[in-house]
C-alpha cells in the first residue's frame, strides 16, 4: 500500500448528507489520494469539492473514479477491485435503518472487505480515526492471510455419487407384523420370504 492511498466512498441515500459533510471536512487530505465512488456518491462527492472548494488548488493526479449505484451492480464493482488489489480503504456509511433492495450486495461488501483486510470504516468517528492515522501518508503493508489450503483441498467422491438416489441411505419401516428395510445401494429390488423389501 502506497503513501497515496485508493479510497472508496459509498453512502446509502439516508447517509449522503453525513458523507458529503465529512468530504468537505477532510477535502485537503483527500485531495492527496485518489478516490473511487458508487453512482449518486461520487457524483455529490465531486460536486462538493469543486463547488465549494473553488479555492483549493487541485492536484493533477487527483481523480475521482466513479462506479455504478449500489442497487446497480456499484458494490459488485467495488467488491471485485478490492479482490484485485485496487483499493486500500474504504468509508461505507450504511444505513442501519432502512432495508436495502441489494443487502445481499452490501454484506458481501462488508465480508470481502474483511477477508482481504481493507480498512472500513462504517460510521464517522471511525472514518474520522482512520483518516488521521499516521498511516494515511506513509507506506503500508498490511497482513494478508494465506488460502493456499483452502484453494488446494482435495476433494473425494464416492463412486456413486453420480447416481441420483431418492431415498434415504438406509432406514426401517415398521409396519403391522411386516419389516420393511430400504437400502440404498442395490440395483433392484428384492422380496424375500421373512416380508423385508430391499428398494434402491
Amino acid at each position: 500500500m502506497k503513501a497515496q492511498k485508493n479510497i472508496a466512498l459509498v453512502a446509502h441515500d439516508n447517509r449522503k448528507k453525513d458523507m458529503i459533510e465529512w468530504v468537505e471536512w477532510n477535502v485537503k487530505i483527500l485531495l492527496h489520494h485518489r478516490l473511487t465512488c458508487t453512482g449518486t456518491t461520487g457524483r455529490l462527492v465531486e460536486k462538493a469539492i469543486q463547488g465549494k472548494h473553488t479555492d483549493l488548488e487541485i492536484p493533477d493526479d487527483f481523480t475521482i473514479e466513479k462506479l455504478r449505484s449500489g442497487p446497480l451492480g456499484g458494490d459488485q464493482q467495488l467488491g471485485a477491485l478490492i479482490t484485485e488489489g485496487k483499493i486500500d480503504l474504504i468509508v461505507f456509511f450504511w444505513d442501519p435503518m432502512q432495508p436495502q433492495p441489494h443487502d445481499v450486495d452490501v454484506k458481501a461488501l462488508l465480508r470481502i472487505a474483511v477477508l482481504y483486510n481493507v480498512p472500513i470504516a462504517c460510521n464517522r468517528s471511525t472514518a474520522d480515526f482512520i483518516i488521521s492515522s499516521p498511516l494515511m501518508t506513509e507506506e503500508y503493508m498490511p497482513t494478508l492471510r494465506s488460502y493456499d489450503d483452502y484453494l488446494q483441498r482435495e476433494f473425494f467422491m464416492d463412486e456413486g455419487a453420480h447416481r441420483r438416489t431418492d431415498l434415504a441411505a438406509k432406514s426401517e419401516v415398521v409396519k403391522d407384523d411386516s419389516k420393511v428395510e430400504i437400502v440404498a445401494d442395490e440395483d433392484k429390488a428384492d422380496i424375500a420370504d421373512n416380508n423385508k423389501v430391499n428398494i434402491v
